[in-house]
Parts: C-alpha cells; sequence; structure tokens
C-alpha cells in the first residue's frame, strides 16, 4: 500500500490504538504526529493502517460536552471568566486550544515557544498579562533505556516544563493568584507538582490529549472564584481522568455579577 504525507493511519503493532498524520516519509519509514495525543512516533510502512477521517472524533464534540455540563445561568446572573496564558511547544495544538477557548468565551493569550525556550521568555509575558490561568505545554515522552520513571533525566520536555514553572512561581508565589498547568504526553507528574504546578499530567505516565491542559484550564476559569474546584469531577473531564492529568485543590478564577 502507498501512504502519502498527510495521510492518516494507526500502527498495527500497537493495535491500531492512536490516530496519527504521517508528516514526512523517508525511505520505508514514516514520521508521525499524533492528531489527538501530543506525541510524535516513527514506524515502518508495514505497520501502518490507513484511516478515513471520519472514524476521528472531532473537538466540536468536546465543546459541546464541556458546555452541557456548565449550565450557567445566563438570564440573570453575568460571568467574568480567569483569563489564560496558554503556553504550548506545538502551533497546530496551541491553535486548537485557543478555538476551544474562544468557543467557551473565555479571554485566552496563546504562545508557540519550544519547550527549551519556554523558561526563559515566560516571565515577560507574565508580567505584560497578568493571567489568572497559566498553561504549559508540548510534547514530552518518557525514555525507559533512560532510566527510571522518578529521574527527570529520562524524559524529553519534563526538565524544560519544570524549570518554567519554577520560573511562573518566582514571578507568583501565592497559588491561588496563579492556577499553573504544566506537562504533556508521559511526562513526571509528581516533579511537576512538587515544582509549583497546579496540575500536571501524567501520574501514570500515559499519552493525554491535545486539548486536557486547555479543558483543565476552562474548568477552572469558569469555576467561582469563591468555591474550591471539584477536583474529581474536572479532572473526569479529560480524555483518561486523573491516570493522566492531576493536581492540587484549588479555588476557581471567575467572578459571577447580579444582575445581568
Amino acid at each position: 500500500m502507498l501512504f502519502h504525507i498527510g495521510d492518516i493511519v494507526t500502527r498495527n503493532s500497537y493495535h491500531n490504538d492512536v490516530f496519527f498524520r504521517i508528516i514526512d516519509v523517508v525511505g520505508e519509514i514514516a514520521y508521525l504526529k499524533g492528531i489527538n495525543f501530543r506525541l510524535y512516533a516513527d514506524s515502518q510502512l508495514t505497520d501502518l493502517k490507513k484511516v478515513e477521517e471520519t472514524k476521528i472524533e472531532d473537538d466540536d464534540k468536546i465543546y459541546e460536552r464541556m458546555e452541557k455540563d456548565l449550565n450557567l445561568d445566563r438570564n440573570e446572573f453575568f460571568y467574568l471568566p480567569g483569563k489564560v496564558l496558554h503556553i504550548d511547544g506545538d502551533e497546530e495544538y496551541l491553535d486548537r486550544c485557543l478555538q476551544l477557548y474562544k468557543k467557551m468565551n473565555i479571554m485566552a493569550y496563546g504562545l508557540c515557544l519550544p519547550e527549551v525556550d519556554i523558561a526563559d521568555e515566560i516571565e515577560p509575558y507574565l508580567e505584560k498579562l497578568h493571567p489568572d490561568i497559566l498553561v504549559i505545554t508540548g510534547h514530552d515522552a518518557y525514555y525507559k533505556r533512560k532510566g527510571s520513571t522518578q529521574d527527570v533525566h529520562s524524559y524529553k520536555n519534563t526538565e524544560n516544563f519544570i524549570e518554567a514553572v519554577k520560573r511562573a512561581r518566582h514571578y507568583e508565589k501565592d497559588q491561588d493568584k496563579l492556577i499553573i498547568i504544566a506537562g504533556a504526553c508521559q511526562s513526571n507528574y509528581e516533579e511537576l507538582i512538587k515544582s509549583g504546578a497546579t496540575f500536571a499530567s501524567s501520574p501514570k505516565r500515559i499519552n493525554i490529549h491535545a486539548l486536557d491542559p486547555a479543558i483543565i484550564a476552562c474548568g477552572v476559569a469558569l469555576y467561582d472564584r469563591n468555591q474550591p474546584v471539584d477536583l474529581v469531577s474536572l479532572l473526569e473531564k479529560t480524555r483518561y481522568g486523573a491516570e493522566g492529568i492531576g493536581g492540587v485543590v484549588t479555588k476557581g478564577c471567575m467572578f459571577v455579577g447580579y444582575p445581568r
């Protein structure tokens, strides 16, 4: 079977569990990018299976589920959600997250930076924008050959995310004044939380959905700032719940006013 750049495929050796788009083909090797998961991979062409795009869940279904869960009384009250700064190492995923914020009527600023550069560039944006919620994400991976899951050196970008979180916490130490959501696929959850993240991936070192960090950000932005966030319920809105993202109890960021 012939494969081309742009084709949507799965890998037979992984039980066809993840949808990828082919981003390059060199000889008999295809280089792949996850469509709904924040990961890159490569594969022998003989291991690939083509997939029709209609089989992929689109982002609108995620938006519809979130909107259904909100049940905001828009007849008498008005709402001022928290403001988001979303820094992403992947421009395509960033654009999709920004679309979700827009649909949820959340003010969000997006910035695409290589993961290795986020820490050095983050503070001027925090000082300029004063967000309530900061998302630091992109791509990550755990490499078993490099060491244990506890060793941050065993990960593609966990160290970069940790340093970015530390810089953000240097700017704002109060967890209630700046909610930080950090990490990507398979990131070292425990070390990200220790470094100051409010929410982080990935407790079970699994892949997370491209929109999962934004889903958490939306949930916090649209939660009453006088009430503790229902942590378990919020995590369940993500693809794999507490296996993919965990966090600490915090308050929401939304002001509620009356009358409308």
